[in-house]
């Protein structure tokens, strides 16, 4: 029943997708992030959506009417950059093989990333784009978060299969970086029955972030609490909030959870904390060796034993910043920080189009909320490697996008007609038949 559910919905949007192609990128988006394909247990668990999505997408583009534009700011232009020095990176990889197959899927992610903020032209296809990405993984922390509350703690916690976020510790960083979307997406509830929901989905992502047993995600969860307490609007409220739920959610956790994060205090101590440092070492002194970093893949037992200062512990990077260190060199390192010096500076300026100005209070809400999406990331992905991850670029992609509909270049929200001449003539029969059926309907009506 969930393949054909989703069979059917991916053969549904099809039409829309080439009516609008922003649709296509939306929809590629959500198959992304959340991988519903891979709740199912049969033929949809391996068909690739993704590509299909994408070559409608492109398709759509150009059949379209629609204007297409990518504005180059500073973070696309940035991110550009680091895709390029990514390329080069990889042409001179130390093991070609892997840094290929790497690079295949990164390239991939960007694709989409530059497509979406192609695509997106308006103020409802910003909103729509926040409620796609928050909704893609709000998903599985409310699903994570009722896990932890039924399991006593958390332990054995997974994501979806064959995906960036497939281990607790991964899902945990998710957790955090999309926390702030999901507070964003409470904001913005038409009623209260809504609103309580997204606030369930709030909770319940932070409880899964948690009770992920990961203590970079625990760091990461202060970070962006902190943050997140800077840039609210009530300040009293959710410092309050924090004050209760916090140690609340400490007292419930079992005692291995709590044995776990104490490890932090005594990382010399803890084996896995020693082998990160140990990948770290061998990162620094790959970059140190060669000018372009290893390559996409370096992080391999091979290489380790040559350039890690215990050649036996092999671990992966383990850090964001140690991975793209690694890969990329210094070079490579300096421009992914400056990709996320950029953003929020892009979200500082919407911040300040939109600040006094009542109609664009959701903007104003959806770029702090997206900064400090941001923090949460860059904080907890100290510890993780999840450098290519693509919830971060579409993160910085809405962040493009605001500065794109509501300041480079604001466009009408409508939607202009397709260029297939059989669905136009389709589309104006049935609005001609509903204009005739109103028009016959009327006199019956006043006797």
């Amino acid at each position: 029943m969930r393949d054909l559910i989703l069979f059917l919905a991916f053969v549904g949007i099809m039409p829309f997708i080439f009516k609008r192609p922003v649709v296509g990128a939306m929809a590629y988006a959500v198959v992304s992030l959340m991988n519903p394909h891979r709740l199912t247990f049969g033929s949809a668990q391996n068909f690739p959506f993704a590509m299909y999505l994408c070559l409608a997408t492109l398709a759509a583009i150009l059949i379209s009417r629609e204007q297409k534009k990518i504005p180059m700011t500073a973070p696309v232009t940035v991110m550009l950059l680091f895709f390029i020095w990514y390329t080069i990176t990889t042409i001179f990889a130390q093991l070609p093989f892997q840094a290929w197959n790497f690079w295949d899927r990164y390239a991939k992610t960007m694709l989409m990333v530059f497509v979406t903020i192609m695509t997106v032209r308006t103020v409802r296809d910003v909103k729509v784009l926040a409620l796609v990405v928050a909704l893609s993984l709000g998903f599985w922390g409310f699903k994570s978060g009722i896990f932890v509350i039924f399991s006593g703690g958390g332990e054995g916690l997974r994501g979806p299969m064959n995906s960036f976020i497939s281990d607790n510790n991964t899902l945990a960083l998710s957790m955090v970086t999309i926390t702030p979307l999901l507070v964003y997406m409470s904001t913005r509830a038409p009623n209260k029955w809504v609103k309580r929901a997204a606030l369930s989905m709030v909770v319940l992502t932070m409880l899964a972030a948690i009770g992920s047993y990961s203590r970079g995600a625990l760091l990461g969860t202060f970070a962006m609490g902190f943050f997140l307490w800077l840039k609210s609007s009530h300040k009293l409220k959710t410092g309050l909030a924090f004050a209760l739920i916090v140690p609340i959610v400490f007292a419930l956790m079992p005692p291995e959870w709590t044995g776990r994060m104490n490890t932090i205090q005594t990382y010399d101590e803890d084996a896995s904390a020693t082998g990160r440092i140990n990948s770290w070492y061998f990162a620094a002194n790959i970059a140190n060796h060669f000018a372009l970093g290893g390559g996409p893949g370096v992080f391999s037992p091979q290489m380790f034993m040559l350039y890690a200062p215990n050649p036996e512990r092999y671990y992966d990077a383990h850090s964001i910043y140690f991975q793209v260190l690694g890969e990329q060199g210094y070079m490579g390192l300096a421009i992914f920080v400056t990709m996320f010096v950029v953003a929020w500076r892009c979200g500082g300026r919407v911040i300040r189009h939109c600040r006094g100005k009542e109609d664009l209070a959701w903007a104003l809400m959806l770029a702090r909320m997206c900064q400090v999406s941001i923090i949460g990331y860059l904080a907890a992905g100290a510890f993780l490697t999840m450098a290519y991850y693509d919830l971060i670029y579409y993160i910085i992609a809405i962040l493009a996008c605001l500065d794109k509909v509501l300041i480079r270049a604001p466009q009408k929200d409508d939607v202009p007609p397709m260029r297939l001449a059989f669905i136009e003539r389709y589309l104006a029969r049935r609005a001609a038949k509903k204009t005739t059926r109103a028009a016959v309907a009327r006199p019956r009506s006043g006797t």
